[in-house]
């Protein structure tokens, strides 16, 4: 009898392919590497992790500390909610992550990458450069590549800034290299695009995304709740359930049913209670207007 091949299970075995093998370029540089697989933030300054860097922050402002580190970097970003399923959106992603502290040079970065993607037969169309650089960092790409001005190419987190360099393939950035407080290297690399270009791995639709950063939510270990983490965990479900999707969880089956008593509930009260707001459904009955309103009655 044939086995059968899960697609998905294809996909996380060549993506999981294409971050070893930049751990073991990173390691055949002397260069330390690390794998974070949880979404955790590193810092209270957001739910989730959004980004490669957010664990080196403190090192970037700190004058004394010299060396280079690079990892993979579970992430999450719920700004991109209302765009994923276009192919290039992505809830939960890994980034590649070059992390340097008045070690690297803007160009060895360069080098380091176009190196690094040659390795995986993959040539960026262009580059685009802010024009306070280019006259600096356009002789770092000695011809390799067309480059583009832009005055987008800029990084900050509110303290720290800098100018940076972006990387495009078919229209689509695939990573960029900044240059923090003009010392340091900050490079980020999306994998699940390099994933997509390198090795042909279909897109996931919008089900199969949302599916999959409540999945890693859940495999951080957060639970369903009414505040932070919980509570963006729980949106999601919500969303997945609305949208006819399915998740073999206790946290999906258990969000399903709660749904439909709020739902009930909510048919039961509206004629009493015409014209409330969504603050005052969500903090008396716990139910978000916006969601029984998208219902049918039925």
């Amino acid at each position: 009898m044939a086995r059968h091949t899960n697609v998905k299970e294809v996909a996380y075995d060549t993506a999981g392919r294409l971050i070893r093998h930049y751990q073991d370029f990173c390691r055949s540089k002397g260069i330390d590497f690390e794998t974070f697989e949880s979404v955790r933030p590193h810092d209270a300054t957001t739910l989730f992790c959004s980004a490669g860097m957010q664990q080196y922050k403190p090192l970037f402002s700190d004058p004394s500390h010299e060396g280079t580190v690079a990892n993979s970097q579970a992430c999450l970003r719920l700004g991109d909610l209302d765009e994923i399923g276009d192919g290039t959106h992505f809830l939960h992603f890994t980034m590649l992550g070059l992390f340097s502290f008045r070690e690297m040079s803007v160009g060895d970065a360069i080098d380091f990458w176009l190196e690094f993607l040659r390795t995986l037969g993959l040539v960026p169309d262009h580059v685009t450069i802010h024009p306070d650089r280019l006259a600096d960092w356009t002789p770092h790409y000695r011809g390799r590549l067309p480059i583009v001005p832009d005055p987008e190419c800029t990084w900050s987190d509110g303290s720290i800034t800098g100018y940076s360099t972006e990387f495009y393939k078919d229209g689509v950035e695939i990573g960029n290299i900044v240059n923090p407080l003009g010392t340091c290297i900050d490079v980020g690399f999306g994998a699940d695009r390099l994933d997509m270009l390198i090795n042909g791995t279909p897109p996931q639709d919008v089900l199969e995304t949302l599916s999959g950063a409540i999945m890693k939510v859940i495999e951080s270990g957060y639970h369903p709740g009414n505040k932070e983490q919980g509570y963006v965990l729980r949106k999601l479900l919500r969303r997945l359930h609305r949208m006819g999707g399915t998740l073999d969880h206790p946290f999906f089956i258990e969000e399903g049913e709660r749904q439909d008593r709020l739902r009930a509930r909510y048919l039961h009260l509206r004629e009493r209670h015409p014209g409330m707001s969504p603050e005052w459904w969500f903090d008396t009955h716990g139910i978000e207007l916006s969601d029984m309103q998208d219902m049918p009655d039925g």
